[in-house]
């Protein structure tokens, strides 16, 4: 039995959920979110707990298992708290504008990049240098702040580019002259 799959998600007092055969379906203060539930995987309600197990004893449902009760939860958050990433950009020059649903980057190139962000996130840009993405669903959150950060990754021997708050960049040395 998976060790994650088989603890119960709580439910907080503020979400509706609502469960058929092969959907779950959350609703929450921050908005809804609907899961599809792959084959051979249920999830039922109990007293303000949402159980997930699965029919058969396959590699794949068990592997499916443990991923459909952490999305579950992940989902719970969302609708209740949100969820949110920030980005900064590091480099002489580089900066980011949001306009709208938009963002326009002046990463070094030649032209400026346009960025169009999902309708369902909410972007701002405290300063040129940073980014806060914040949303309800989690994967779109992540996967959005992914993106943005393939625009320009960060290089290894200046450090400049576009990373996560507080993500850690190993730098190299460079060239060295021997004598």
């Amino acid at each position: 039995m998976s060790r994650i799959g088989k603890t119960p998600v709580q439910i907080p007092k503020d979400v509706k959920v609502s469960i058929t055969k092969d959907k779950v379906l959350l609703e929450g203060p921050k908005g809804k979110l609907e899961l599809v539930l792959p084959s051979g995987i249920s999830v039922e309600s109990k007293e303000s707990q949402l159980l997930v197990s699965r029919a058969v004893d396959t590699k794949q449902d068990r592997a499916n298992h443990g991923t459909i009760r952490s999305r579950l939860e992940n989902m719970i958050v969302g609708v209740t708290k949100g969820h949110k990433k920030e980005l900064e950009i590091q480099g002489l020059g580089f900066r980011v504008q949001a306009q709208g649903n938009k963002l326009v980057f002046g990463l070094g190139f030649s032209h400026p990049i346009n960025f169009e962000v999902p309708k369902e996130l909410k972007v701002s840009t405290p300063t040129q240098t940073m980014i806060v993405l914040e949303g309800v669903d989690n994967i779109l959150v992540g996967q959005t702040a992914a993106q943005i950060r393939s625009l320009k990754p960060v290089e290894p021997y200046k450090g400049k580019g576009i990373r996560y708050v507080g993500e850690f960049v190993r730098r190299k040395q460079g060239k060295s002259v021997t004598k």
